[in-house]
């Protein structure tokens, strides 16, 4: 068994995924970095940048919505590792195309649900059971399951409507496993980043440059992948063990009611 404790981050290969993998081999985390392909460039180019920090790094493909492919995944992870501190449930993604609400497909509707919340909640249930095995194993474990939601759990985007719907039903499932595995000493956060620079924003840059000079975000720029990393490291070095439950938003002020 791995005497290192073990970090599992969905949708590791870029953007805040990445960040949170470097962050937590950073923290003495060996890295089990899942994405759609090990082949990726991103995946690539993580490899070197976890190890050159002293970690382990083990490669995972995995589509988050394929569930029955989680089981085997968690079963490899195991098989390398022996165990898992940390699930950061991160893997997610945009409509391909956005429409008003009134037009929304239900095709793509499913696709965003089935990837950012659907594969997610049954990620996070295939962990949590392992954990508390694992519990039993290893003294001094300190498990901890980490959702990464968005603001748009809470604020509403008439033309994405399945984007707001799927994190804010993962922003629920993350208080229900909060709920459930207290009794379990399993610990679960919620971290909802605001308006974060990554590629999922990218084609949205100067919609976002305009509302940000005109003052949307209180502290006056982007938010950045590693703003988001340091929230994960600070749970994972221990600094809110008396707060599961807890809601984290990393957006630079967007959570103030301003008239």
């Amino acid at each position: 068994m791995n005497g290192k404790p073990v970090a599992v981050i969905t949708g590791a290969s870029r953007g805040i995924g990445r960040s949170v993998a470097v962050a937590l081999a950073g923290e003495g985390y060996d890295i089990a970095a899942i994405a759609r392909s090990v082949d990726s460039e991103g995946m690539k180019t993580l490899e070197p940048e976890i190890e050159s920090r002293g970690a382990q790094f083990f490669p995972v493909g995995l589509d988050i919505s394929c569930i029955k492919y989680h089981k085997e995944v968690v079963s490899n992870i195991l098989e390398r590792y022996g165990r898992i501190d940390i699930l950061v449930n991160n893997a997610g993604v945009a409509p391909l195309q956005r429409h008003d609400v009134l037009e929304m497909s239900s095709e793509s509707y499913d696709r965003v649900m089935n990837i950012n919340l659907k594969g997610p909640v049954f990620f996070a249930q295939k962990v949590a059971r392992e954990m508390i095995w694992i519990k039993e194993q290893i003294e001094h474990y300190r498990p901890i399951i980490i959702f990464i939601t968005s603001v748009s759990a809470v604020l509403t985007s008439v033309n994405r409507a399945e984007y707001c719907i799927s994190k804010a039903g993962l922003s629920m499932a993350s208080a229900i496993f909060s709920d459930r595995l207290t009794s379990e000493n399993i610990l679960v956060f919620e971290i909802r980043p605001g308006i974060i620079q990554t590629d999922m924003t990218a084609a949205t840059r100067d919609k976002y440059d305009r509302l940000i000079g005109d003052g949307l975000v209180p502290q006056n720029r982007w938010g950045l992948p590693d703003d988001v990393a340091k929230g994960v490291a600070s749970i994972a070095r221990g600094d809110w063990d008396f707060s599961t439950g807890m809601t984290f938003e990393i957006s630079g002020g967007l959570n103030i009611h301003r008239l």
